[in-house]
């Protein structure tokens, strides 16, 4: 037998996992396959493919996908629920960086990678 390369059960645990088919997103969104699709034409989400074509879904794409869902519920068109989507993930990824840089006095890590 073959060495797996990750057990099923880390799986489980991944949040970039994509182990949800479109229908099965859908439902768990209360929302249409076709809201799904929007996401994707409009950038929000870009879902994996299943090696038939088939759309997959991650627990990571799902929580951005309720949020855009939110908006669009008040009222917020579905471009700009995607675009505030867009944004607001960008912020946060600003505010973690500026907290890391705060709590290393400010000073920047090497690169290292080089």
């Amino acid at each position: 037998m073959p060495p797996a390369r990750t057990r099923p059960v880390d799986n489980l645990d991944d949040d970039d996992y994509p182990a949800y088919t479109m229908g099965r997103a859908a439902e768990m969104l209360g929302a249409t396959p076709a809201f799904l699709r929007a996401l994707g034409e409009h950038r929000l989400i870009a879902p994996l493919r299943s090696e038939g074509g088939h759309r997959r879904y991650s627990r990571y794409q799902l929580r951005i996908a309720a949020r855009a869902r939110e908006l669009v519920d008040q009222g917020t068109p579905i471009e700009a629920a995607c675009r505030i989507v867009i944004l607001e993930d960008q912020l946060e990824e600003a505010q973690r960086i500026n907290e890391q840089l705060r709590i290393q006095g400010g000073q920047p890590q090497p690169n290292t990678s080089a």
